[in-house]
C-alpha cells in the first residue's frame, strides 16, 4: 500500500477480489461486500501515501469486523440447531 506503481495497483485489486470480496459474496452479505469494494476504491483513488495507509487499516478493520460478525452468526446457528436436536425448548425445558 506504500509503495503504489500502477502494476502494484492492479495486483492489489486482483488479490482483494479473490480475497476479500468473493469471501463476502459466499456469505451471503451483499451489503457488506459493495461497502467493502466502497472502502478499498477510496484507498485505491487516494494519491498520499500516508492517507492511503491509514485507509487501507480501516478497510482491513472493517473487513475484520465482518469477519467476526459472520463467525458469530454461524456459531449463533450451530448452537441453534444442537438445541433443537437435544430435545430442549428455548426456555431450556425438556420437550416430551
Amino acid at each position: 500500500v506504500t509503495n503504489w506503481t500502477g502494476d502494484n495497483k492492479i495486483l492489489l485489486q486482483m488479490t482483494l477480489q479473490s480475497w476479500m470480496f468473493c469471501r463476502l459474496e459466499r456469505w451471503g452479505t451483499r451489503s457488506r461486500r459493495l461497502d467493502m469494494e466502497h472502502q478499498v476504491q477510496i484507498v485505491m483513488d487516494t494519491d498520499e501515501r500516508e492517507n492511503r495507509s491509514t485507509l487501507w487499516n480501516s478497510a482491513c478493520d472493517r473487513f475484520e469486523l465482518y469477519v467476526k460478525l459472520e463467525a458469530m452468526s454461524i456459531l449463533e446457528m450451530a448452537l441453534w440447531k444442537k438445541q433443537i436436536k437435544s430435545g430442549w425448548d428455548a426456555n431450556r425445558t425438556k420437550r416430551i
